[in-house]
């Protein structure tokens, strides 16, 4: 017989669906960014993007926002990190392949999980740890056809580094409440920060109406709208979980590009996006499909003295 499901597991299922929406948006980017920064120079592209996307979220929030001194903080911090992440992966992928950049930023998966353990001391379950290294495999079968290690390199693997922190600052720090406020407040610093790098040399924008639609695309649907849905959902979901998830911007990336951008279909994006659905299968949908036996001791199963334990309060 179905039983109704408990309000945390809507949430969190609300969360994973949320996550799946913003990594669907990343991943239908690529080959956009890929066209247009042959015509416009990355920094520019950044500030006018972030901008737009900003402004986006000023006008969404009208009579909504609530900046305490409490989100300033969140924001301001979770903005500089991520705009550190993608100064790094942006000036790295100008010395690597773009196929090695992604494969590289996707370690954010594996140091994601380590962070949490070592800055909120965060018990890891086993089957998040196997999912993550079968995320990586993945990750690497997608993208990666030849390595070495070189300034490239290493600065997309420090924008890794920081995108996890973001992903673990994020979870730490969004309590649910204010996640318009705290987006509003990180995209703004998002947008100052590349701003001032993109000044020294003027700011180009899109001369053409294609390119003012895919940098409108890239601002609304890939910048305000996801960055919003990613406060909000890590506010229910725990920041390991969150990167498994989000491993699976490569496998959007991939069917957007043969969908839309005409490249071929491959044996290595079959099996590298099998591998990391396997992994979100592991953390995700499997827990939600395992029922509990009969007279095996778990809360619900009609035995005297197995009550369900009192419930954390849920944030909301």
């Amino acid at each position: 017989m179905l039983t109704p499901m408990r309000t945390a597991d809507r949430r969190e299922l609300g969360a994973f669906l949320a996550l799946l929406t913003v990594t669907a948006a990343w991943g239908s980017t690529f080959f956009m960014i890929k066209d247009i920064v042959t015509r416009l120079p990355v920094a520019d592209l950044l500030a006018v993007r972030f901008a737009i996307a900003s402004l986006t979220l000023l006008v969404f929030s009208i009579g909504r926002l609530r900046l305490s001194r409490r989100t300033l903080q969140r924001g301001l911090l979770l903005g500089v990190l991520y705009d550190i992440a993608q100064i790094l992966q942006t000036t790295g992928l100008a010395h690597t392949a773009a196929s090695v950049s992604g494969f590289i930023t996707g370690l954010y998966v594996v140091a994601t999980p380590l962070l949490s353990a070592l800055i909120l001391r965060t018990t890891i379950p086993r089957t998040t740890w196997f999912a993550t290294v079968l995320a990586t495999i993945g990750l690497g079968v997608l993208s990666l056809n030849g390595f070495s290690i070189g300034y490239g390199e290493l600065l997309t693997l420090a924008s890794a580094l920081v995108y996890a922190l973001h992903i673990v600052a994020l979870s730490r720090l969004s309590d649910g409440t204010d996640a318009l406020s705290l987006s509003v407040v990180q995209m703004v610093v998002i947008t100052i920060c590349c701003t001032l790098v993109a000044l020294p040399g003027g700011i180009t924008l899109p001369d053409s109406r294609t390119d003012w639609l895919i940098v409108i695309y890239l601002a609304v649907i890939a910048g305000a709208l996801t960055m919003f849905a990613q406060t909000w959902a890590q506010a229910r979901i725990d920041a390991s979980r969150a990167a498994v998830i989000m491993a699976l911007e490569p496998v959007w990336a991939a069917f957007f590009a043969v969908t839309l951008g005409g490249e071929s279909i491959t044996v290595r994006m079959i099996i590298g996006g099998l591998a990391i659905l396997g992994a979100i299968y592991l953390v995700e949908l499997a827990p939600r499909l395992i029922k509990p036996r009969p007279g095996n001791g778990r809360p619900g199963n009609g035995r005297p003295g197995n009550r369900r334990p009192p419930q954390r309060a849920e944030r909301t």
